[in-house]
């Protein structure tokens, strides 16, 4: 006898007959549209598991980034032993808990050992370890290792304040709570006077307030 297979299930089957060549995001985006009872052929969602998977490949680009690439070309000789600080890096990440976005502000500072990097490589390096699946404090120590490897800095600071969507929208549901992490190396953990520095800079006025 014909076995009947109706609604969601009759679709999932059509899923795993899909071609080959698909994205398998996208297959996994169907399915998972049909666990959640909505239908993947209606009009609204047609195009849905196509825009997921582009999405997240974007999202997730920092796996395939080079840092060593990044940075090529971009380090310069010079004397100088002055802080330098890049503030108000606006960021974007995705919890490895939940796939839900936190995003915020990072604050780099280093001090210079006879080189110094162009300033928007600091901007790509946090970019390019924000978009993996993080937890903030793994990402806020990522950033500072990195940094203080590759230009052999006497110190590097970084800070990051952040909200969690895995907070406001589930679980506690608190929509104001900023979650703030830092790592301080090199002369930023030994040196109080230093590191209080680039607290106060980093809270300090900003270019675009006119002061």
């Amino acid at each position: 006898m014909a076995k009947v297979v109706s609604g969601a299930r009759a679709r999932r089957s059509r899923v795993s007959a899909a071609p080959t060549d698909e994205d398998p995001i996208e297959g996994l985006m169907t399915n998972l549209l049909l666990e959640l009872g909505e239908d993947p052929d209606r009009n609204g969602l047609l195009n849905t598991p196509k825009r997921v998977a582009k999405a997240m490949r974007f999202m997730t680009q920092g796996y395939r980034q080079d840092i060593d690439h990044l940075l090529n070309g971009a380090l310069f000789p010079i004397e100088y032993d002055e802080m330098v600080i890049v503030k108000d890096i606006d960021f974007f990440s995705m919890c490895e808990h939940h796939l839900l976005p936190f995003f915020g502000k990072c604050h780099v500072g280093y001090l210079p050992n006879k080189k110094v990097v162009g300033l928007s490589k600091i901007p790509r390096v946090v970019d390019a370890f924000s978009r993996r699946l993080q937890v903030q404090e793994r990402l806020t120590l990522q950033i500072a290792e990195t940094l203080k490897k590759k230009l052999n800095a006497h110190g590097v600071a970084v800070v990051m304040e952040a909200r969690h969507l895995c907070m406001m929208m589930r679980g506690v549901e608190k929509q104001n709570t900023v979650a703030v992490s830092s790592s301080m190396l090199g002369v930023f953990r030994t040196q109080q006077q230093t590191r209080e520095e680039f607290l106060k800079l980093i809270r300090g006025s900003s270019v675009r307030d006119g002061n």
